[in-house]
């Protein structure tokens, strides 16, 4: 045993040593540090002078509020189509679901494709096809929100207490019953969560994939920095960070009454099924 010590230490440190190598590779082939930040301090002045004071022109705060609202409309479409393609795959992809192995793996596969790809390449493969506007943008967030809502809710599905579903399993329940009527009920509260969570990230990825045409308040966001409109950027950043903010206050409000509601229920609901395997009279 004393002779395994110092080989284990010396293997940290080999560790160690490969991680700072790594590390400082990194910083020197992308020229981050001091001296990079030093060289663009004068154009950083030059846009944070440009900023103030906000562009409040009435015609432009019309066009910054429409842009908002099509930013929303398409966090929300995304969601929905995310969602009603994410959910299916979760269910297939849970493992006490117990899907056939070879539809498991399918949807598995489908869902690391779906998430793999960034929204922007999902934007620009959308513009080209169905042109530019808001269109675009809502099929790309929607396709890599089902990828990514395909694997966490599939997490939260396998996380769920496994009494209640090997109850249902004993007494014949199919896999759908037991996926329906087993599974889902408990794991609801936190699906709920997931989605909710997603619909930020939806607002984010609808702000970023404007760039590209896909409409929105991203697009209004490009154009004024490719003209140097700097006042003008000012009033929609602002707009974006109020956005984000209200949209983070209202999915907290939902998951927090979500949450508590469904766990009393769910705690309810899974006592009887304790009861039946346990074996404790009634």
């Amino acid at each position: 045993m004393d002779d395994l010590n110092p080989r284990r230490g010396w293997g940290r440190l080999a560790v160690l040593a490969v991680v700072a190598l790594l590390v400082g590779w990194s910083f020197a082939g992308t020229d981050v540090g001091p001296a990079s930040l030093i060289q663009g301090r004068e154009g950083a002045l030059q846009l944070l002078s440009g900023l103030f004071p906000p562009d409040l022109d009435g015609d432009l705060l019309s066009r910054v509020l429409a842009a908002t609202v099509e930013t929303l409309q398409m966090s929300v479409a995304a969601l929905v189509l995310g969602v009603l393609i994410g959910l299916p795959l979760a269910l297939l992809m849970a493992g006490n679901v117990q899907a056939p192995a070879g539809v498991a793996m399918a949807a598995r596969t489908v869902a690391t494709l779906l998430r793999s790809v960034h929204e922007l390449l999902w934007a620009l493969l959308f513009v080209a096809t169905v042109g530019l506007g808001p269109a675009a943008g809502v099929y790309a967030i929607a396709l890599h929100s089902a990828g990514v809502l395909g694997k966490l809710c599939s997490e939260q599905l396998e996380a769920v207490d496994r009494g209640p579903v090997e109850a249902m399993r004993i007494t014949g329940g199919s896999r759908t019953s037991t996926a329906l009527l087993g599974i889902l009920p408990q794991a609801r509260a936190n699906l709920a969560s997931q989605v909710l969570y997603q619909w930020e990230c939806n607002i984010r990825s609808s702000v970023v994939i404007g760039f590209v045409g896909a409409g929105g308040i991203g697009q209004a966001l490009g154009i004024a920095l490719h003209l140097f409109r700097y006042q003008e950027l000012a009033t929609l950043v602002a707009s974006v960070v109020v956005l984000v903010i209200g949209v983070d206050r209202i999915s907290k409000v939902f998951r927090s009454r979500m949450g508590a509601a469904s766990g009393r229920t769910s705690d309810r609901r899974s006592r009887p099924h304790r009861s039946l395997l346990e074996g404790s009279p009634r």
